[in-house]
């Protein structure tokens, strides 16, 4: 039924006439009903305020003059409200299409994700990735090829939102696109960092990592671009080396060369990598040291890496109260003894 403001207010003195005369509860119940059409219906509060205005002079002619006088003052006041009131709406189904539009972006980075841990012989891999809101702006990803040989990268992007989930895409289908690199570390991040610096906003970087390992030789050959160092356990030394790399982060220059490092992998070494956010977490104002994050490795070494990842992190989600102020992945990778 489309509503004038003629019916609007024989609607409203109606309820108001049966309410005033019988005060009942059914009374209440159509005024509430009765404040629902009227939001549909986007009737502004001093529009409403002169509706009731309109129904008291009909129903009480003799209504006293300094009664009368008072809703001159109440639609003045009803008026700048009714302002604000608009303004409040506005902002709020922008709000909404922003939240959708988040979502659209958050279920849109899960499927750039990997779907399923990949199974390579005589290796043992686990990842756990978080965000800290529904945005992330970390990403990881594997590439295997045909001789069984991966590739494992971990990213940050510095920056969050709609802009992260699309860069993410970027990188996910660059790195795709350069198959006969993709497992040469520092060949990938020199191709990375030239689509980086010619699609990406100057506002924007992205810090990663990547690393290939071959089973059959079971040789690591990795590379950084001003990522979050990486751990390496040494079985036989029973010792944690940092992964440190030197190479700037992807996107400042175009020309930039990165250099590749190496280690053999012995049965029980295995690999780390991790996001800042897994570092800088903050318990007291004060950043979680990576000594104790290499302490909360060796809780749950003795585990496979999956249970591993998942015990790291309930532990360092536990003591800063589940409150997790940066996006948290961590990836290990570990050759089986």
């Amino acid at each position: 039924m489309k509503y004038t403001v003629e019916n609007l207010e024989i609607i409203y003195k109606s309820i108001l006439r049966t309410f005033l005369h019988r005060k009942t509860e059914q009374g209440l119940y159509e005024a509430e009903q009765f404040s629902r059409t009227i939001l549909e219906h986007k009737v502004s509060p001093e529009e409403f305020v002169s509706i009731h205005r309109a129904a008291l002079e009909e129903l009480f002619p003799s209504l006293p003059v300094g009664v009368q006088d008072s809703f001159d003052l109440l639609l003045e006041v009803m008026m700048g409200y009714g302002l604000a009131y608009r303004e409040h709406q506005s902002l709020r189904d922008r709000q909404k299409e922003i939240e959708t539009e988040i979502d659209v972006a958050a279920n849109m980075q899960q499927t750039l994700l990997p779907k399923e841990i990949p199974n390579v012989q005589g290796l043992d891999i686990g990842v756990v990735s978080v965000p800290a809101n529904k945005m992330s702006g970390d990403y990881y990803h594997f590439v295997k090829d045909d001789n069984q040989c991966i590739g494992v990268a971990i990213a940050d992007i510095i920056g969050k939102g709609v802009p992260a989930a699309l860069c993410m895409s970027m990188i996910k289908y660059a790195m795709d696109s350069l198959p006969e690199q993709r497992l040469q570390p520092g060949a990938l991040l020199e191709n990375l960092n030239r689509v980086v610096e010619q699609n990406v906003d100057d506002s924007m970087f992205i810090t990663m990592m990547y690393g290939s390992y071959d089973p059959r030789t079971h040789d690591f050959h990795y590379s950084g671009a001003g990522h979050e160092p990486g751990f390496y356990y040494d079985a036989k030394e029973d010792s944690f080396q940092d992964l440190v790399t030197k190479g700037l982060v992807l996107g400042v220059s175009r020309r930039v060369k990165f250099r590749e490092y190496h280690r053999t992998v012995h049965p029980g070494d295995f690999i780390v990598f991790l996001s800042d956010g897994v570092t800088e977490g903050r318990v007291d104002n004060e950043f979680i040291e990576r000594e104790h994050v290499v302490k909360l490795i060796r809780k749950y070494m003795k585990l496979p890496a999956q249970e591993m990842v998942e015990g790291v992190y309930r532990d360092l989600a536990t003591i800063q109260g589940f409150s997790m102020r940066d996006d948290f992945t961590l990836v290990i990778l570990r050759r089986n003894v």
